[in-house]
């Protein structure tokens, strides 16, 4: 049997590797950092969501040490039996504090948080209105629940309210966006989504994974950012991008609905609890951007430095003030050229071109970092002068 399916697969596999699609996994030797060593050769580490630059940080491996030694290596049970140390509350606590929320509850992923928030909440006679680039997680999360659904243009206020009408009939109604949109670097407009949510009387759910951390003058992400702090009513997360970059997710929400997702949240009565090592490493990521906006402050003057420098450079980059990054080159095997020039002059990056963004909108996204120096940034910007004059002067036809 498995001969048919063997040869199904292969011919599936080699339709990728034709268009180009294939995702090769490099290995790396050594702790995530702002130089990582990979094939036996250190390179500089521009394409990471180690924002803060807090995965390799002593004080939070100690941390995770003390974790290991005091509370053991795994709870080998789900929460609800007997997988819940006073470790895990004191998260949860931790996280609603410096979010301003009533309450959290963990996951093992934010993927997992969002696939299990929808179908608890949102039945056949609810509505969901969705951003049309929310990340894959909100997207499989929604399949899941048997609410009707509705779609929006990327930020697009008139289309929104459109939708909100449309779904007028439904029992509730929720907002469904990313705070920043990772392709882009895009930050929701939330005072605006807030507005229209308070006008239609729908609920407003924020998947903050790329902000919590950084983005706002505390950290405390784009709610923070945006000034709407209070009037979003559920935000998911990570804590494997800004607050050290492990693993694990969160739903901060209202009281009742964190309630509720205890009873019923599939991925979490199904799912083992989160390791107490990451929970003891991500406490102390939080006591760490609470108590000091100093890698807040270098994250931000990094980006600036290498928007700078690259649009000196003369690259085409998307506006903003995130430090996510895109640099524009449009076609899908310039960019991929390119990418392997700055692998070859030692700066790690990955090319994104369809389907994973739009057809002509092929894309280097450059993630910058708090550990980064500014030597290293300027390196970075050298490099992709380099490989941009290299390829062009290889393959002309390319542009």
């Amino acid at each position: 049997m498995y001969g048919d399916v063997k040869a199904q697969l292969r011919a599936e596999l080699d339709e990728i590797e034709a268009a180009g699609l294939t995702k090769r996994e490099r290995g790396i030797h050594g702790p995530q950092s702002s130089e990582i060593e990979v094939a036996g050769r250190t390179v500089l580490n521009f394409c990471a969501n180690n924002y803060l630059g807090l995965a390799d940080d002593p004080r939070i491996v100690a941390a995770a040490h003390r974790g290991l030694d005091e509370w053991g290596y795994g709870l080998a049970s789900v929460r609800f039996i007997c997988g819940t140390q006073e470790l895990h509350l004191e998260l949860e606590r931790a996280v609603s504090d410096f979010l301003g929320y009533d309450d959290t509850i963990l996951f093992s992923s934010c993927f997992d948080a969002n696939g299990g928030v929808f179908e608890v909440l949102f039945g056949p006679e609810d509505a969901i209105i969705s951003d049309e680039l929310n990340h894959a997680s909100i997207i499989d999360g929604i399949r899941l629940s048997k609410a009707q659904r509705f779609r929006y243009r990327n930020r697009d206020l008139a289309d929104l309210e459109a939708q909100l009408v449309a779904a007028s009939g439904a029992r509730r109604r929720v907002i469904v966006t990313d705070g920043v949109f990772s392709m882009d670097g895009y930050i929701a407009p939330l005072a605006e989504i807030c507005d229209l949510a308070e006008q239609h009387d729908a609920l407003v759910f924020v998947d903050d994974s790329h902000a919590v951390g950084f983005v706002g003058s505390d950290g405390r992400g784009t709610p923070e950012y945006c000034g709407v702090e209070g009037r979003v009513d559920i935000t998911t997360g990570t804590f494997g991008k800004a607050l050290g970059g492990a693993s694990g997710g969160y739903v901060a929400a209202r009281q009742e609905i964190v309630d509720l997702l205890r009873q019923r949240a599939r991925p979490y009565l199904f799912s083992n609890t989160l390791a107490p090592a990451i929970v003891a490493g991500t406490i102390e990521a939080l006591r760490l951007v609470s108590e000091s906006g100093e890698l807040r402050q270098r994250l931000t003057a990094n980006a600036a430095l290498f928007r700078s420098l690259m649009t000196d450079a003369g690259f085409d980059l998307l506006p903003g003030e995130h430090p996510i990054v895109p640099v524009m080159f449009g076609d899908a095997a310039l960019t991929a050229r390119i990418a392997d020039a700055l692998q070859e002059r030692g700066v790690y990056v990955t090319a994104f071109s369809y389907p994973v963004v739009p057809k002509g909108k092929a894309r280097i996204r450059v993630q910058l970092s708090a550990a980064h120096s500014e030597d290293e940034i300027r390196r970075c910007v050298a490099a992709f002068a380099e490989a941009r004059d290299a390829v062009h002067a290889a393959s002309p036809q390319l542009g």
